[in-house]
């Protein structure tokens, strides 16, 4: 059985599917105070009738805005690239094609305004924390806005 389905439950074949279809997430930390990741709601159903890119989508939303709850009031998340020499991204923006493509919003060190646009069979994302701005009041906080708009009465964000 499922680790959602004790083995005492008795489950039709559908239910027993259905359950092992259903996404999980399961992390250890050698810091015991530190949060679980929140998983929300719109992700703990099955990924049927998702494209990849939508797939991963989500799911790195998931993977920033937990990442973002534990920085402080001085630092904002930014993405470095595994392979080849695309550096690291202060994340402004994020948004997928489907079926396979997922692209991120930013700005390089120098501040240069920067896209990246990769294949999900290609992701491997490392989360930063970058010092904010100088000159900004408060650090920008993308993965709550992302998550947002992940709601299902959301309406997507035209910011």
């Amino acid at each position: 059985m499922t680790e959602d389905m004790p083995e005492t439950a008795i489950a039709t074949t559908a239910e027993a599917a259905e359950a092992a279809a259903l996404p999980r997430v399961h992390e250890v930390h050698t810091d015991p105070d530190l949060a679980p990741v929140d998983v929300p709601e719109e992700l703990k159903k099955a990924a049927q009738g998702k494209s990849p890119a939508r797939w991963a989508y989500e799911r790195l939303i998931m993977y920033i805005r937990n990442f973002e709850a534990q920085l402080d009031n001085e630092h904002e998340v930014a993405m470095g690239f595994a392979g080849g020499d695309t550096g690291i991204l202060r994340i402004e923006g994020m948004g997928y094609f489907d079926p396979d493509i997922v692209t991120f919003y930013g700005a390089d060190p120098t501040g240069a305004k920067t896209q990246l646009i990769q294949h999900v069979s290609q992701l491997s994302v490392m989360l930063r924390a970058l010092p904010k701005n100088v000159d900004q009041k408060q650090p920008h906080r993308i993965g709550f806005r992302l998550a947002r708009d992940l709601e299902p009465e959301a309406e997507p964000t035209k910011e």
